[in-house]
């Protein structure tokens, strides 16, 4: 591609200049094959060999590799008017069949063994991702899988906050607040899931350069007591009258395995659900902690509600709080719209591991696979950009983002016809491209990320014929004819 992901690690300091170039090399071999191994990326014995001493060099590290990202990420934040950080932690499964990976912690149980990753992505309010701001990354020393509810529940009331895990969501936090710092334009909204329903959370000091907020929107998990009544945060809101209605679509869900019994675990088929929406302010009552005294908290609440399932099917619910205003119908509905956005993420880890593979790369050190890391989450976030970008800027010309040999190689084979004398729109690329890789074009569907990165791996090699035998490439001439390629 035109440049692209070369601008996201231009600037990089590694502490030597041959390491910097380095980093170039690699990520426009691994971009141009972001499904492939290693050694098939690489161009050749002697790439791949530089591509693995280059992990595992001492001045290399995932914040080094990402900072030039970062900051390429922030100067396309300061163009939104709304800037959604939406945060969210993924597992990455490093279990290996014999040899384990050196420094891999347990996940959810001893004999898996791998490492968590917890980014904070920026997104316009159009849900097109503009890049990650801050990640963290962490291993497990052990799990203590054979405590009992009653001696978990013990454990949890006696850490602070400073001491577990959900601090990372605290962090975020804290990460977005910088963000809005360095966004000044911008109304930023810092997004999760119920999972980063933690009261400390909400009493995080939100306030930034002395006038502005940052803005929280999290889906709860919890039905919190009130201060005003005995009342429950999900009845005060359901006594509240619908303000709308609307159709949502539901994916499909198949449950992983028997013990997840939870009701965002079972499976489910895809269908079309109609909700209530409701909204209200409440404030909520502090929990009592061992170590701290917490302030009453108050919020707005957001209900999206179905209240009339399909016979056997759970209903969909969500429960969002928020510091956005919900004053009237059109607030509401943009933080609805706000937090459906939130879903990207999740479509970004599935990018990261099924098109990027990042669980399947092989390195005798966790270290090293870190470093592999902060690559293909800039590969894996191009991805996702792209997708969207197509969909969002239909008409904008595709040179912007790819170079004259990949659209006219791609327009040739896919198109089979002479090439325009313009170039195609964006759109119409990252439609052709996403047919290399099965991608049906049809005129009332979009790619998805998976045809996508399929389609951009044979697109190096169809650029490399194009120069190598194109017109214009030196002796050999290519001759076009209906259904042939003549090659002379």
């Amino acid at each position: 591609m035109n440049g692209s992901l070369v601008d996201e690690v231009v600037g990089a300091k590694l502490g030597d200049v041959r390491l910097n170039e380095r980093l170039v090399k690699i990520i426009e071999a691994f971009g141009a094959r972001p499904n492939t191994s290693i050694p098939a990326a690489a161009n050749s014995r002697a790439e791949m060999e530089a591509a693995y001493r280059f992990f595992s060099n001492s001045k290399v590290s995932p914040g080094a590799i990402g900072e030039p990202h970062r900051e390429a990420t922030l100067e396309r934040a300061r163009q939104c008017e709304v800037l959604l950080l939406v945060q969210d932690t993924t597992e990455v499964d490093l279990t290996r069949p014999t040899q384990q990976v050196f420094g891999a912690g347990p996940l959810d149980h001893e004999s898996r063994l791998g490492a968590y990753y917890h980014p904070l992505m920026a997104f316009n309010a159009e849900g097109l991702a503009l890049g990650t701001v801050w990640s963290k990354s962490w291993e497990r020393e052990k799990i203590h899988s054979g405590r009992t509810a009653a001696e978990k529940m013990r454990y949890r009331r006696a850490t602070p906050i400073e001491d577990k895990e959900s601090m990372r969501w605290l962090e975020g936090v804290r990460q977005a607040k910088r963000v809005a710092q360095e966004c000044p334009g911008a109304t930023c909204v810092c997004i999760a899931d119920s999972e980063a329903d933690i009261y400390e959370l909400f009493a995080e000091p939100r306030l930034v350069g002395g006038r502005r907020e940052l803005q929280l929107l999290i889906r709860a998990c919890q039905n919190r007591l009130l201060t005003d009544s005995d009342q429950h945060l999900l009845s005060a809101v359901r006594a509240t009258d619908c303000l709308y209605q609307c159709t949502v679509e539901i994916s499909s869900r198949k449950q992983k395995s028997q013990a997840q019994t939870g009701k965002r675990k079972t499976t489910r088929d895809a269908r079309q659900a109609t909700v209530e929406i409701r909204a209200t302010a409440v404030t909520l009552k502090p929990p009592t902690r061992f170590d701290r005294e917490l302030p009453a908290i108050p919020i707005n609440v957001v209900l999206v509600e179905e209240t009339n399932p399909p016979t056997g099917q759970v209903a969909i619910q969500w429960l969002l709080l928020t510091t956005l205003p919900v004053n009237h119908s059109m607030q509401v509905q943009r933080i609805v719209e706000y937090y459906c956005v939130r879903w990207q993420i999740e479509i970004y880890f599935r990018t990261l591991k099924s098109g990027c593979r990042i669980e399947e790369r092989y390195f005798e050190r966790i270290g090293r696979l870190q470093n592999c890391l902060a690559v293909y989450v800039i590969i894996a976030w191009r991805i996702l950009y792209l997708c969207r970008l197509g969909r969002d800027c239909p008409d904008l010309d595709c040179e912007v983002i790819f170079s004259a040999s990949e659209w006219k190689a791609v327009y040739t084979i896919v198109c089979r016809r002479p090439l325009p004398e313009k170039p195609p729109t964006l759109n119409e690329m990252v439609r052709m491209v996403a047919s290399l890789g099965g991608y049906v074009i049809r005129a009332k569907t979009n790619p998805g990320t998976q045809t996508l990165w399929l389609g951009l791996q044979r697109i190096h090699d169809l650029s490399n014929a194009w120069d190598t035998f194109g017109p214009g490439s030196g002796p050999s001439e290519i001759f076009f004819s209906p259904g042939a390629y003549v090659v002379r």
